[in-house]
C-alpha cells in the first residue's frame, strides 16, 4: 500500500530531527536494515545496510554543528519523495574534507528518498551543493 505524503513527511522529518540532534542511533533507526545510502560524490560511494551508513553520520556530526534544515519544496510519488532543503549551521570540523574553522555555513541539499511498505527509508540519495560550501570555506 502506498504511503501518503503526510506519512512520508512524518518519516523524513523524524529522520532530519535525529540529524539535528546528532543522534546517530535515531537516524539509523529510521533506515531499513538493508538501506541503500548514497551521498552522491562521497568517496566511499553508496553503502548498503544501517551499519554501513553509520560512519558517514558519525563523521558528519563531528564536522557540522547547530544544523537546521529548512524545507524549500517537496515532491511526492508512490512511496518516494524528493526534498529540496537548505542546511544552516557551523563547520567546526572538516566537512567534506574541508577545514571548517567553526565558520558559519549554509548550503542546499536535494534528497531522493524511497520508503519500504512499513515506512522505513529503504534508499536515501543526497546531492550537496559543494560549490557553495567551497565558496564559504576557502582553504587558503
Amino acid at each position: 500500500m502506498a504511503m501518503t505524503p503526510k506519512q512520508m513527511d512524518m518519516k523524513i522529518d523524524e529522520h532530519f530531527g535525529f540529524e539535528a540532534r546528532d543522534d546517530v542511533e535515531g537516524v539509523l533507526a529510521t533506515l531499513s536494515p538493508e538501506v541503500e545510502h548514497d551521498i552522491v560524490g562521497f568517496p566511499s560511494g553508496p553503502t548498503h545496510g544501517r551499519e554501513a551508513a553509520r560512519p558517514f553520520y558519525e563523521s558528519l556530526f563531528a564536522d557540522l554543528a547547530d544544523g537546521k534544515v529548512e524545507c524549500v519544496k517537496r515532491l511526492y510519488g508512490e512511496n518516494f519523495l524528493v526534498d529540496e532543503s537548505l542546511w544552516r549551521g557551523r563547520a567546526p570540523g572538516r566537512p567534506f574534507g574541508l577545514v571548517g574553522k567553526d565558520r558559519p555555513l549554509e548550503f542546499r541539499l536535494l534528497h531522493v528518498v524511497e520508503f519500504t511498505a512499513n515506512e522505513d527509508i529503504k534508499r536515501e540519495a543526497v546531492w550537496i551543493d559543494l560549490a557553495s560550501i567551497l565558496r564559504q570555506l576557502p582553504q587558503t
